[in-house]
C-alpha cells in the first residue's frame, strides 16, 4: 500500500479520526444505538461484520471485518478494532489483523514520532477501507431489531 505522510501528522491524525467517524456514520447512521452484532452484504462482495466489544456512556469499542468464504472455512480480515468517541465524534484504530496495539508493537521503542507514525498508518488504512465500504454501498442499521422488523440479519442489506 502506498504511504501518505503529511508533515504535521498530529494535526492531520486528529482530522483523519474525525473524518473516519463521519465515514463510519455513513455505514451505520444510528451508531449510538448499535446492537451487539451487525452484518451487511453487497452482491459480489464479502459480508461486512461489525461486532460491539464494549460500550460505555461516551465510547464504543467495535470490531469491523469482512468474511471471505474459502473452501470449507471462513476467513475474517482485516479484523480492525476501533474505539468510537461518541462525544468527540472521532474514531481511533486500536489494532488490525496483522498489526497489534501501539504499546505491543513498539514496546521499548515508543518514541513520540514512532507512536504517531504507527497510529497514522492504522488510521489511514481505516479511512481507505471505510471509503471502500461506503462506495460499495454497504449499509447497516444499528438500532434494536424490533424497530426494523423488515430487516433480517442474514439477508443482504
Amino acid at each position: 500500500m502506498s504511504r501518505f505522510l503529511p508533515r504535521n501528522r498530529s494535526y492531520w491524525l486528529a482530522k483523519l479520526c474525525e473524518a473516519n467517524y463521519e465515514r463510519l456514520v455513513a455505514l451505520v447512521p444510528d451508531l449510538d444505538q448499535i446492537r451487539p452484532v451487525l452484518k451487511a452484504s453487497v452482491h459480489g462482495k464479502p459480508t461486512l461484520h461489525i461486532r460491539l466489544l464494549e460500550r460505555s456512556p461516551y465510547t464504543l469499542t467495535l470490531e469491523l471485518t469482512h468474511a471471505f468464504d474459502r473452501a470449507m472455512e471462513e476467513l475474517r480480515e482485516p479484523a480492525v478494532r476501533i474505539r468510537v468517541y461518541l462525544d468527540a465524534r472521532s474514531v481511533e484504530v486500536l489494532s488490525d489483523h496483522c498489526r497489534p496495539e501501539v504499546r505491543d508493537a513498539l514496546r521499548d521503542e515508543a518514541t513520540p514520532q514512532r507512536v504517531l507514525d504507527y497510529k497514522w498508518s492504522l488510521n489511514y488504512f481505516l479511512a481507505r477501507w471505510l471509503d471502500y465500504c461506503v462506495d460499495s454501498r454497504y449499509r447497516l442499521s444499528a438500532g434494536p431489531a424490533d424497530l426494523y422488523p423488515w430487516m433480517d440479519s442474514s439477508a443482504p442489506a
